[in-house]
């Protein structure tokens, strides 16, 4: 069944584009606020830290399985439920500084990260075939762009206004945006038969809780201590018997015969190391250049200037979007990916030589960033070739969750490293400089091993038009 061409498909793609910067912006908005937060809130600094954990747990869990619901009960029905999520919580955000109702507040807007994969999934089936690849480009790229403006706008309101200003702001912009998809988005015809898999979504939800809290908090509980390993141990536990009830079941929640394939089974493997060498990036930069200057390499700058380091970066992956998209449509998405994973490795060996100079710290951070904004571009065009139409909002939400696995993992190595290389300057304990070397070394080896992964995906050729038809296998 083919899906019929959106009447307005710039106003779709604008709408739902719209939608996907808003959710990354919201991810980012409170990492300024992290040193602050212990007095505004009157909490501890490791019970604080919950409001970037609790999202990226929320976010992980519900972009499998609301993708899922939109394949089989519509996607635009359940991109509106998400972003009534992302609205609701951003109100209790907004209207209290009492750390509890913030984690549920922001344990809500984490649950609105499955906006991308269902806005992807919504232009595939909606635009004309010759504009889905550029849309859907863009769309994955709204990810990495959201994120990248968020840090440095979230500075400037922080700078400037009531924190709750943030959180203001983005409920107000979700209500627009959940009146914009009413009044522009389609609601596709294209569905997955079946019933939803229940016991398989609970027990991939079990799986990335006791997977992710043992990856967050691990660097604050201690690596051996029996939280973080019981944890651990309940997730190695429940992976195989999670796959055997997928493997068992008549309409799996994942369908891991398709994702054991190469195509995707790379594509996702590379999805994690992008994302780590991604967030690397922005965690590394925000604090190095904050770092004071009696470490003999820290520039001193304010928060501010900070945030306004990876603003380029965000420009850099606005403008390169359209070209990613182009380029996938000339060399396939498989040459896209590869030649981003390099630009990315470079980015990082720019940085190995550069981080004692501000305006050489925001070129290295730039180019990493430029490559990040053509992998996320080329990522869902992989994805979509080599899955059914009626599994592309399953397929692309999995694959966002690769990306999140990878910052989870991303932001418990910096912390990690960042906590353990370190010197006391004037009586301040801060990490050295080959601290933050050993991020940029192993955000680019991450970058290269995705590369290399990006190599191992078979090329499909002439088969991108059939599928993005709607008549593959």
């Amino acid at each position: 069944m083919l899906a019929r061409p959106a009447s307005h498909p710039r106003l779709v793609l604008g709408t739902l584009a719209s939608c996907g910067v808003l959710m990354a912006v919201m991810q980012t908005i409170v990492v300024p606020l992290l040193p602050q937060l212990p007095a505004l809130t009157g909490s501890a600094p490791t019970d604080v830290s919950w409001l970037l954990t609790v999202t990226l747990l929320t976010g992980a869990v519900f972009t499998p399985l609301l993708g899922r619901a939109g394949d089989m009960y519509g996607k635009r029905r359940v991109l509106l439920l998400a972003l009534g999520f992302m609205v609701a919580g951003s109100l209790l955000c907004a209207v209290s500084s009492t750390l509890a109702v913030l984690v549920v507040g922001r344990a809500l807007q984490g649950a609105a990260l499955a906006v991308v994969p269902l806005g992807i999934s919504i232009l595939r089936d909606e635009l004309p075939k010759e504009r889905v690849i550029p849309a859907i480009a863009m769309m994955s790229a709204t990810l990495g762009v959201g994120a990248a403006l968020g840090i440095p706008l979230a500075t400037l309101v922080v700078q400037h206004a009531d924190w709750h200003t943030m959180f203001w702001l983005c409920a107000a912009l979700g209500v627009i945006d959940v009146i914009a998809v009413l009044m522009i988005v389609p609601e596709s015809p294209l569905r997955t038969s079946g019933r939803f898999d229940v016991v398989g979504a609970v027990g991939l939800s079990a799986f990335l809780v006791c997977l992710l809290v043992a990856v967050s908090k691990g660097s604050a509980w201690g690596w051996g201590s029996p939280a973080t390993l019981g944890f651990f141990a309940a997730a190695v536990v429940i992976a195989p018997l999670w796959a055997i009830h997928q493997l068992r079941a008549d309409t799996p929640l994942v369908d891991l015969r398709v994702s054991s394939r190469p195509a995707v089974l790379f594509t996702n493997l590379a999805a994690v190391l992008v994302g780590f060498s991604f967030y690397a990036n922005s965690l590394a930069t925000a604090q190095l250049v904050q770092e004071p200057v009696s470490t003999g390499y820290g520039l001193g700058a304010s928060i501010v200037v900070s945030g306004l380091c990876l603003l380029p970066g965000g420009v850099a992956m606005v403008l390169l979007s359209p070209v990613s998209a182009r380029l996938s449509a000339a060399r396939g998405p498989r040459f896209t990916l590869a030649l981003a994973t390099a630009i990315m490795a470079l980015g990082y060996a720019v940085r190995l030589f550069t981080s004692e100079n501000l305006i050489a710290i925001v070129v290295g951070a730039t180019v990493v960033a430029a490559g990040t904004a053509v992998a996320y571009s080329a990522l869902p065009a992989l994805i979509m070739h080599a899955v059914p139409v009626t599994e592309t909002a399953a397929a692309n939400g999995l694959n966002t969750l690769m990306r999140s696995i990878g910052q989870a993992v991303c932001s418990a190595v910096v912390a990690t490293v960042l906590a353990t290389v370190v010197a006391t300057h004037q009586g301040h304990t801060a990490p050295t400089l080959d601290a933050y070397l050993v991020v940029f070394v192993i955000a680019g080896v991450c970058a290269l091993a995705a590369l290399a992964l990006t190599l191992l995906i078979p090329v499909k050729r002439q088969a991108g038009s059939r599928v993005l038809a709607g008549s593959a296998a």
